[in-house]
């Protein structure tokens, strides 16, 4: 998959949405669009589903029958860096923005299209968040696929084109290894016969703009991965 799209295969779905006569269609037209969806009518069915696995992105009505939406907003980014949508009828200004301080990444007001909430979709699963620990101190990295921005800890670190496709294919999956002819048939060319070292001479040069080596782990006889310690979205 080139870098800078979301695969919907890839993730799963949770809507949390009470309302049958919307739900009902939005699960039919995401599954069209090739994404797995959960549909939870209460915001403790959707707690215990994020408690089996974590969803891709979370797609949230605030107004819910057992719990504010507001409320299970802050415990599920209390939890987890997954991306929250909040869907909702309710457009006034404050909404928008108590939603988005509370922890959502977009803000939606019915009725909506299918297109423009699937764009939304993709545009904040561009964006992954991982998480390192270090002395008893977590050291975010944000990669942002969209505007080809890393974020690390809160300073933006400048890399150059081919280090930035090269952090965002191990940041497609967080954790996984990715072998050394993957990574140079995508981030360079299926067809590329320059020197492999080439690979590691970008390798060590972001683990120096990232500042801390352990980001990118050796696989040795493998390839690498993005190290993750948390929670990531």
């Amino acid at each position: 998959m080139p870098p800078g799209r979301a695969d919907a295969k890839s993730m799963w779905v949770l809507l949390v949405e009470d309302d049958q006569a919307i739900a009902s269609p939005l699960v039919r037209g995401l599954q069209r669009e090739g994404f797995d969806v959960r549909h939870c009518e209460r915001g403790g069915d959707a707690l215990a589903a994020f408690e089996d696995e974590a969803p891709g992105v979370v797609l949230l009505d605030l107004g819910l029958p057992d719990v504010d939406g507001f409320d299970l907003c802050r415990e599920l980014r209390a939890r987890s860096d997954v991306p929250i949508i909040v869907v909702t009828a309710r457009g006034d200004e404050i909404d928008r923005v108590v939603g988005l301080e509370l922890g959502a990444d977009d803000y939606v007001v019915k009725p909506f299209g299918l297109r423009e909430l699937v764009a939304r979709i993709r545009a904040v699963t561009r964006r992954v968040t991982v998480r390192l620990e270090s002395e008893n101190q977590a050291v975010r990295l944000h990669v942002d696929r969209r505007t080809r921005r890393v974020v690390v800890d809160g300073a933006e670190v400048s890399l150059t084109p081919k280090e930035f496709d090269l952090l965002a294919l191990l940041a497609e999956d967080p954790g996984a290894v990715c072998a050394r002819q993957q990574i140079l048939d995508e981030v360079w060319d299926p067809h590329w016969y320059g020197p492999t070292k080439t690979l590691d001479v970008h390798i060590g040069s972001l683990r120096r703009k990232l500042g801390d080596a352990r980001w990118i782990e050796t696989v040795r006889g493998v390839g690498y991965r993005l190290r993750e310690d948390g929670a990531r979205v």
